[in-house]
């Protein structure tokens, strides 16, 4: 483990795909979650530009425009709890070949501004099976009135919670996909 408790692998990943460099400003960090599910079946959930709710569970409905190229829109409908009801985001990067995902926020009715993540996911093997490390980066603008601690926070715990989902929503496929057929009696 690196000075920041990654490993020299997921370090090495950060550097790759995560590297950021935030102004004065802004805001950055990168969250990583083990998965016990292998990449090809969380990467099936991940890569759905057009189907975020299938793992956010703050997101109650999402309309794309375009057909899922780099460049489309989606406009997320936020359930209640959060500081926002929209959010107007654009496909950055799908890269199917390296499991990477990233997308910038450009409207909505939230304090977000300048927004961006990449999600990249990794294959690793968790108690001999196959096993996805995921890592989520962004960086955005500290909103006039908070500290870059208080954002930080804020939205290390979305993505956290939107990790967590994610997790138990791939783990459960996993094991249904690991169920042997029953024979016919």
């Amino acid at each position: 483990m690196n000075g920041n408790g990654y490993s020299s692998a997921e370090a090495e990943y950060i550097r790759k795909h995560h590297r950021r460099e935030p102004a004065e400003n802004q805001c950055s960090s990168a969250i990583r979650k083990h998965i016990k599910a292998p990449v090809h079946l969380v990467w099936s959930l991940v890569r759905r530009f057009d189907q975020p709710q299938k793992y956010k569970p703050f997101v109650s409905r999402c309309v794309v425009q375009g057909n899922l190229e780099i460049g489309s829109l989606r406009e997320v409908d936020v359930k209640s709890g959060l500081p926002a009801t929209t959010s107007t985001e654009r496909l950055e990067l799908l890269d199917d070949e390296e499991h990477i995902l990233s997308i910038r926020i450009i409207g909505g009715d939230h304090r977000l501004r300048n927004y961006s993540s990449i999600i990249s996911l990794h294959p690793e093997v968790i108690e001999g099976r196959p096993g996805t490390l995921v890592i989520e980066s962004y960086i955005v603008d500290v909103p006039e009135g908070n500290t870059q601690d208080e954002t930080r926070y804020f939205i290390e715990a979305l993505i956290k919670c939107n990790l967590k989902s994610l997790a138990d929503v791939s783990e459960r496929l996993a094991v249904q996909d690991r169920t042997e057929p029953i024979d016919r009696i």
